[in-house]
């Protein structure tokens, strides 16, 4: 600031020492305005949120929201906050449903300028940050698993730092690994994830718990289970079996599997989850124990998944081809989730077992395949 302030004075004599009429031109000198990044932080700096209470609706972006949850987080935030309070955003083109459903912008989290000018402009407040790639898809190409889940989290948390949002990034199931308890798995184990999105999100956990006690960041995370949907396509995960199954016998009758039949697994239907992710943000800070929790509703096999099935579509035909490499990733991951935590300091509590479940995806599912061969 002093050179500035020097450079300041030295155009003002050039100015005022200039001959009248001269036809010299005004000598300026440019000045950058920075302002604070975490990237750029003093050692007694501290930030604070702006909480829930302090404003009528909190404003919301959604990153990655064009994947399985983003579409399904935005439709129930819009309902509780406004249509044009949340913004959805993706690095790709959305269905012209979702593009009209509401506010909907272009954000590529690896373009630091591009994110906080989009929470600048639109005043942000509350940001959930989705953009990931999975465990199967991950693996299949680190290096640009690496550069979204890990740099593009590092931009999230600088801007959410900075600009005192709350921010929620999700974990997963896949954040555990071969050395951790798994039946159950408690908040608070061992944690050696041998996949890149395990690897990732564990990360993702520390770094968020990190800037909440370096910079004073309002961060909260959960640690969902395989998470089931009717109105998304399976996006690459391990779990997705799961979802992929319910498609496969309203549209054939026959499924392949490509875990053991014996491969016991968390799940929760996606309703259950966004409601879970939506009472953690609106939790009082003060009832939170931790900034990360694991959350459940059910765990079951494939085999036990296909035999509740067969109750309602007798004629499913399920095949197992084994694929090594989810395998692996599935062994390696909770048979069984503790989320005694949640549960205690924030109230929560799943709605959807395994027979609610699969007669809500069959509903869902069976009724768009309906109308689909209607038209």
């Amino acid at each position: 600031m002093t050179a500035i302030r020097n450079l300041s004075r030295v155009a003002r004599q050039a100015l005022l020492s200039s001959p009248a009429g001269c036809g010299c031109q005004p000598l300026t000198v440019a000045v950058r305005s920075i302002s604070f990044s975490p990237r750029q932080v003093t050692s007694d700096a501290s930030f604070h949120s702006v909480s829930f209470s302090e404003t009528d609706h909190p404003k919301v972006l959604i990153t990655g929201g064009l994947g399985q949850l983003g579409v399904g987080l935005a439709k129930l935030l819009r309902k509780r906050f406004g249509k044009n309070n949340v913004i959805l955003s993706d690095i790709r083109k959305p269905p012209s449903n979702v593009f009209h459903s509401g506010p909907f912008i272009y954000s590529d989290i690896l373009d630091y300028k591009n994110l906080r000018e989009i929470v600048v402009n639109n005043r942000i407040t509350w940001l959930f940050h989705y953009s990931a790639l999975l465990s199967a898809v991950g693996e299949a190409n680190v290096a640009l698993a690496r550069s979204v889940n890990i740099t593009g989290l590092h931009n999230i948390l600088d801007i959410a730092a900075e600009h005192g949002l709350r921010l929620f990034v999700p974990s997963t199931i896949g954040a555990f690994g071969p050395t951790s308890p798994r039946n159950p798995t408690p908040d608070l184990c061992v944690q050696r994830p041998r996949t890149i999105y395990g690897v990732s999100k564990v990360h993702a956990e520390l770094m968020g718990e990190y800037y909440h006690h370096r910079y004073g960041l309002d961060f909260r995370c959960l640690r969902y289970p395989g998470i089931i949907s009717a109105d998304s396509q399976p996006g690459g995960g391990t779990t997705d079996y799961a979802v992929q199954i319910f498609h496969d016998a309203i549209k054939t009758g026959k499924f392949e599997c490509n875990l053991k039949p014996d491969t016991r697994l968390p799940m929760m239907y996606i309703d259950d989850c966004l409601r879970a992710t939506l009472e953690v943000m609106e939790a009082p800070a003060d009832t939170l124990s931790m900034r990360t929790y694991n959350i459940n509703a059910m765990s079951f096999t494939p085999e036990e998944l296909a035999q509740e099935l067969h109750k309602q579509v007798p004629e499913l035909e399920v095949t197992y081809d084994v694929d090594n490499v989810r395998q692996a990733i599935a062994d390696s991951w909770p048979m069984n989730f503790d989320d005694s935590n949640a549960r205690r300091d924030w109230g929560w509590k799943h709605d959807y077992d395994m027979p609610e479940l699969v007669q809500t995806m069959l509903n869902y599912l069976g009724t768009d395949t309906c109308v689909a061969r209607a038209n």
